[in-house]
């Protein structure tokens, strides 16, 4: 078998990267502790608990599996919580990433792709991202991801340590089949926090912000399907395994949605109304942020196919309806 080790396999993107693993030939080996993740989405590989401080388990898990690639999703992510307990943010995501980055050195496993994100580029406010975009990040989970990033450079100049690094904002929808899917405990995304609000299980939706200088006042955020999210990593897992070097991409739709936009795709989606009520801006809050994909276009040849809000909204919503993990 062809194994890669999928840290954070049990969450919401890193279960659906196994399925998409699986579904491409390899043996995906899923590596979680469970704080965030779920064992009911391990279901394409062989599970492993534990977590990513544990070198003696990590080293045992290598010897094991001898992986031919890391996937690393693993990371605490709640920008809020970043800001209120930094400490614990450089803590898991960059000593966890650093301990994980050296057991794969010591194993001989010099293919890595990392999930990181948009977040390093700090506020730049109504511009398309791309690669070259300077990194300012403005909270501990920014700088986190940014830190482990300067880690994989420092560590391809020892050890010859390869990486593909992804940059994305916001990730919605599910598996169209329904195998896995999106469940936060909270859960804090807008989508699926609006598909909750229609289905009666929280309260209305508050939109924070009306008057913002975009074609219907409300803000504009990008967001990539997590299928077409995940097919972009076997992508640069492919690149890797081709040895075409180390390389940073970012993944979005380079347009974005406002909010707005989401409420009325919801609406024609469910068929619903989406109750909700108008509120102050928030502190902080940028008027677009979007990532543009040229280079991923060009050299891995990813489409996000899927990542319309229409259908983002459809696989969520099927998902909402008949998925769930009990444990």
């Amino acid at each position: 078998m062809t194994h890669v080790l999928v840290t954070g396999g049990a969450g919401y993107i890193g279960s659906h990267a196994c399925k998409a693993l699986k579904a491409a030939g390899y043996t995906p080996v899923t590596y979680d502790n469970l704080v965030t993740g779920w064992r009911d989405s391990v279901k394409f590989g062989p599970f492993e608990q534990g977590d990513l401080s544990d070198r003696a388990k990590l080293d045992a898990v290598f010897a094991k599996y001898q992986p031919v690639a890391v996937m690393h999703f693993a990371a605490l992510s709640q920008v809020g919580e970043a800001m209120s307990e930094p400490g614990r943010y450089w803590r898991n995501n960059v000593e966890g990433s650093l301990t994980l980055i050296e057991a794969a050195c010591a194993a001989g496993c010099l293919n890595f792709v990392f999930s990181s994100t948009c977040a390093t580029y700090g506020e730049h406010d109504n511009v398309v991202l791309d690669e070259a975009t300077p990194q300012e990040p403005l909270n501990a989970y920014g700088a986190s991801k940014r830190a482990v990033e300067n880690i994989l450079r420092d560590f391809e100049a020892a050890y010859g340590l390869r990486s593909v690094i992804f940059r994305y904002f916001n990730v919605a929808g599910a598996d169209p089949e329904g195998e896995v899917g999106e469940h936060h405990r909270p859960e804090t995304h807008l989508i699926p926090v609006m598909l909750e609000a229609i289905d009666g299980k929280r309260p209305a939706l508050t939109i924070h912000g009306t008057d913002y200088d975009t074609p219907d006042g409300t803000c504009i955020r990008d967001y990539v399907h997590v299928c077409d999210l995940v097919d972009a990593h076997v992508l640069g897992l492919k690149w890797l395994r081709e040895d075409k070097g180390s390389r940073v991409f970012n993944l979005g739709t380079g347009t974005g949605f406002s909010v707005r936009e989401v409420i009325d795709a919801s609406r024609a989606v469910t068929n619903r109304e989406v109750p909700h009520s108008e509120g102050p801006r928030r502190a902080g809050d940028a008027t677009k942020l979007v990532s543009g994909s040229t280079r991923a276009a060009g050299e891995l040849g990813w489409e996000p196919a899927r990542s319309t809000m229409p259908q983002m909204i459809a696989d969520a919503w099927n998902w909402h309806l008949n998925g769930h993990y009990d444990g």
